[in-house]
């Protein structure tokens, strides 16, 4: 079990180990061992972005000094949607590419995460040799001398490159001409680029949260608190709401009315018209385990398969290559056009999203009015410690127990967060205060039988 990545690299309050500029420093070390190309008429560099938050400063120097004091050499982006680095390190042909980012979580929390030289997240084994390599404490043995140091420079035309990447994406026969758009930027790495790419189609573009100050990234905003968004599209007599997260990564809809269209949704729109499109490569919607049934029996009355995996995009993703999908993502907002980008993007999903209303002439609330959506509920508790949830009798038979009272009518689904010491228990069914009730018990029981095994 990999002991500081999680569901999406390395994640945890700044300068509170592991995220310290100690560990980044070995850490940048260890992925310059990794990713140096050993031949040495070759080019070795890795690409490294961030988003808005202050930490992002202390980080962003200490992967430069450990990435160049072993021997290669550090491309400096700055503030860029990691979609935009991801695409970024793709095309300088870099080794590989590092996110500085916590995503959607509180300024106060930073991370990092990596791409491979195609612009996808890494193998878990490639993640489990680099904590193998920091966790050696002989990191320091990967350092190079004198004229093999390597080099760290800043270039310029990043964000305009993304820009103009991600407004190749929306159809050329197509404009925005006379559409009203409020997008949400977070405080985020997409507070220049988003207004920009939706402006430069065509649209009325009203950008909000744009001023970041390295604290209020992802604050009472964006995609995970779309409430000012709600109000503001209201406010705007605008067509439609557009939230991303801090890092860009993630996309959730407001519609004319204020009302939330989250990632079930976007998905049902997008996978019905590339189906009648015949776009919809393998006949399949990739998405988790917490996707709603509403979406899956909406798929499933076009005949498109939706397949399910763990929580988190780069699972995800690798299904999709594996077979050979192109749609694909999470109900949060990590929504996955393969045939555009190699990871999760906000701009470009809004974008396929904006294409599909504007083809069709209807608004967003009309084409996702018959995918159903059945009550969920969510329950997160502290634990003590994550033990293997089969290694708990009790809960076990309480799980078991109510999934044969929901049998028929609901699922539960129980596991641990990827990033924080949780347990998340999700309910699905017809009666949302009877699965609140269940979600309770199943939780309460956990954090207790996990209490008893340590006294």
């Amino acid at each position: 079990m990999r002991q500081f990545f999680g569901t999406d690299g390395v994640r945890g309050e700044a300068n509170c180990y592991p995220m310290t500029a100690d560990f980044v420093l070995k850490l940048g070390m260890a992925a310059a061992h990794i990713f140096k190309d050993r031949d040495a008429s070759k080019k070795s560099q890795i690409v490294i972005g961030k988003d808005t938050r202050r930490s992002g400063y202390m980080l962003e120097s200490a992967l430069v000094a450990g990435i160049t004091s072993a021997g290669m050499d550090a491309i400096q982006l700055g503030p860029l949607p990691t979609p935009g680095i991801a695409l970024m390190t793709k095309t300088l042909r870099a080794s590989a590419g590092i996110v500085i980012s916590a995503s959607h979580n509180p300024f106060f929390d930073n991370g990092i995460k990596f791409f491979n030289r195609d612009g996808f997240k890494l193998d878990d084994n490639v993640e489990e040799e680099l904590e193998r390599i920091v966790l050696e404490n002989d990191v320091e043995r990967y350092t190079s001398r004198r004229g093999a140091l390597g080099r760290a420079r800043r270039i310029e035309g990043a964000t305009e490159r993304y820009i103009e990447y991600c407004k190749g994406t929306f159809p050329r026969n197509m404009t925005l001409d006379g559409m009203k758009i409020v997008v949400d930027c977070a405080n985020g790495a997409a507070y220049k680029v988003a207004p920009e790419v939706f402006s430069e189609l065509g649209a009325q573009t009203i950008a909000i949260n744009t001023q970041p100050n390295g604290i209020n990234i992802n604050e009472q905003c964006g995609a995970v608190h779309p409430e000012g968004l709600a109000q503001a599209v209201i406010s705007h007599g605008a067509e439609i709401g557009i939230a991303l997260d801090g890092d860009a990564d993630r996309l959730i809809v407001v519609d004319r009315h204020g009302n939330v269209i989250d990632g079930d949704q976007i998905i049902g729109v997008a996978a019905r018209f590339m189906h009648q499109r015949s776009l919809l490569k393998g006949g399949a919607v990739v998405t988790t385990v917490m996707s709603n049934l509403g979406l899956e029996h909406f798929l499933a009355g076009m005949n498109i398969k939706l397949i399910r995996t763990s929580v988190g995009d780069r699972y995800v993703l690798d299904r999709m290559r594996f077979g050979g999908f192109n749609l694909g993502g999470e109900q949060s907002g990590h929504l996955v056009f393969l045939d555009y980008a190699t990871t999760g993007d906000g701009i470009i999903s809004a974008l396929q999203l904006l294409a599909i209303m504007v083809e069709n002439g209807r608004h967003i609330d009309e084409l996702a009015a018959d995918i159903p959506r059945y009550p969920q509920v969510l329950v997160n508790r502290s634990v003590s410690e994550k033990v293997p949830l089969e290694n708990l009798p009790a809960s076990q038979a309480r799980i078991h127990d109510i999934e044969q009272a929901l049998r028929g009518s609901g699922r539960v689904l129980v596991r641990y967060s990827g990033t924080e010491p949780k347990v998340r228990v999700m309910l699905e069914g017809d009666d949302e205060q009877t699965l609140k009730k269940y979600a309770d018990d199943i939780a309460e029981c956990i954090v207790n039988e996990i209490a008893a095994r340590g006294v």
